[in-house]
């Protein structure tokens, strides 16, 4: 439920058709929201308006997926919380609030080692054939698509990080080739030199990751820990597990 595309009335209808049935008539007393986009207090406000009117009498907390992640991952300990999803993020935080974070500046910009960025980097491989004849035809098997039809999603249609992110499973279905561990390393890379290594505490405390990406190619995530000195944590495929873990502790 991001603000950025539903409005209060539409969330509240979301909950009320898709959550409210599979809580059997219990009341919660607190409900903590963790989402895209509520970093700024008007988003806040529009994601909090729509949980009070679904659960009136509940203590309501929302703030946004970046401090989930990180609540997620480090519990009340210090440690770097890195998110490798469809997109990309990071901080250092203190075991109570993040301290730094080098925030990813988008697919178009940014998002260094996320889904979208692997998936652009497998198009341009493709589009400008380098990709040897074998991979080259793999491609074309899987996805059966023309030059013409890629740039039409990524540049007209809405959403293209997600499509572009969804040829990063070309990686996952062709490893051990070395075109295909030469992106996931070059790419992935690419986060760790900028996102990671930029802060100081990298060194000292744990090194967490959550997504889908980090959790699929754990094996190039521990295996750059090593090459930088990190101290890998936890590697979480999304982060309700670790939320969970958390809330029911506190």
């Amino acid at each position: 439920m991001s603000p950025y595309f539903l409005s209060a009335a539409e969330m509240e209808q979301v909950m009320r058709t898709a959550l409210l049935p599979s809580l059997q008539r219990i009341q919660p007393e607190a409900v903590y929201f963790y989402g895209t986009g509520c970093r700024s207090a008007g988003n806040v406000a529009v994601v909090r308006k729509a949980l009070k009117r679904v659960f009136p009498s509940a203590t309501v907390a929302v703030t946004h997926d970046l401090f989930g992640a990180a609540r997620a991952l480090c519990g009340d300990n210090k440690g770097v919380a890195c998110i490798l999803g469809t997109g990309s993020n990071s901080c250092y935080f203190n075991g109570k609030r993040i301290v730094r974070n080098s925030s990813g500046l988008g697919f178009v910009l940014g998002d260094e080692g996320s889904g979208a960025y692997l998936g652009r980097m497998v198009l341009q491989h493709y589009l400008n054939n380098i990709f040897e004849d074998d991979l080259k035809q793999r491609f074309d098997q899987k996805y059966r698509v023309t030059p013409a039809e890629i740039m039409e999603n990524v540049y007209k249609k809405p959403l293209p990080n997600r499509y572009l992110a969804s040829f990063a499973a070309f990686l996952s279905e062709n490893r051990g080739h070395y075109m295909i561990e030469n992106i996931l390393e070059d790419g992935l890379n690419d986060f760790f030199s900028l996102h990671i290594a930029c802060y100081p505490e990298s060194s000292r405390y744990p090194v967490h990751f959550t997504g889908s990406i980090a959790y699929y190619f754990s094996d190039v995530v521990l295996g750059l820990c090593d090459q930088y000195g990190f101290h890998p944590g936890l590697i979480l495929q999304a982060p309700m597990e670790g939320l969970v873990r958390y809330h029911r502790s506190h």
